[in-house]
């Protein structure tokens, strides 16, 4: 598959001046309805990985293979650039390292690295950080292990909410001084927060999570910040719809007499039935 492309206009975004909400996606399907909506970018969550791969709660038991597995399958079904959340890398810093040669492998065009002490430690009541000098191992290892310059190396962290603003704003400076593309903060919650930290760094910023005095699209790219995410909704509304199909079946509902389910045109269209079509004509002589 050839990447390039797709990483060149994540890169752009990131260079550009605006901020934009990525399309939560989880699978081929769910990428290629957010593509022909004309989303810019699909975000592929580890929450949401978990729950597609192994029908799990997000606590890191979803290995890094089967991550970077269903990232190629997103990929490979259109050309959606794909941010990922590769959580704490999958162990250390030598771990961090080969995520990024397995995601840049996978179709990945940018990625981000947390500094939660994950997965959670015996004993641990609630959400702890790993040191500084650690998180600045990762993300110069992150960076050591990319072969593809245009791939994209966000350094993330939760510290505003666990440790404040003065913590996140350390480690966010010393992520940048590692050499990471992109700064990923998770928890900002205010204006004040968020124009402290755009004032103390310099590199594109992503927002996880968000507050409706953090909508504003505008008043979020002028304060360089590139990607704000929405949450994970689609994949709500997917288990809601699967659900209730099921269950008004099993109740006795007539299969044509079911609500919300997706016509021939829309299943041929998110399919590429055309496409399939087409080949089948062209190869096999149908």
């Amino acid at each position: 598959m050839n990447w390039s492309d797709r990483r060149r206009r994540f890169r752009a975004l990131l260079a550009g001046e605006r901020c934009i909400h990525p399309g939560s996606v989880f699978d081929p399907i769910s990428a290629r309805i957010a593509e022909d909506l004309s989303f810019e970018v699909g975000m592929f969550a580890g929450s949401t990985a978990s729950l597609t791969v192994l029908g799990a709660p997000d606590l890191i038991v979803l290995t890094l293979s089967e991550f970077a597995g269903q990232a190629y399958r997103i990929n490979r079904a259109g050309n959606l650039p794909l941010l990922v959340d590769a959580d704490h890398g999958y162990g250390n810093a030598l771990n961090a390292k080969r995520t990024v040669e397995e995601l840049e492998t996978a179709g990945v065009c940018g990625l981000s690295l947390e500094d939660t002490d994950l997965p959670t430690p015996f004993g641990a009541a609630e959400p702890r950080l790993i040191p500084i000098a650690e998180g600045v191992g990762k993300m110069k290892a992150a960076v050591a292990g990319r072969q593809d310059s245009t791939l994209c190396i966000a350094g993330r962290t939760s510290a505003i909410s666990i440790t404040g603003i003065d913590d996140a704003i350390a480690r966010g400076k010393a992520y940048q001084e590692a050499g990471v593309d992109a700064l990923f903060f998770v928890g900002v919650r205010t204006r004040a927060e968020l124009d402290a930290i755009s004032a103390a760094t310099t590199l594109p910023l992503i927002l996880g999570g968000g507050t409706p005095e953090l909508s504003d699209l505008a008043y979020l790219g002028a304060r360089r910040v590139r990607i704000a995410l929405q949450g994970h909704q689609p994949f709500a509304a997917a288990v809601k719809a699967v659900h209730d199909t099921l269950k008004a079946l099993k109740e006795g509902t007539p299969p044509s007499k079911l609500s919300g389910v997706a016509d021939v045109e829309l299943m041929k269209r998110v399919t590429r039935d055309g496409d399939y079509t087409r080949w089948t004509k062209e190869f096999l002589g149908g």
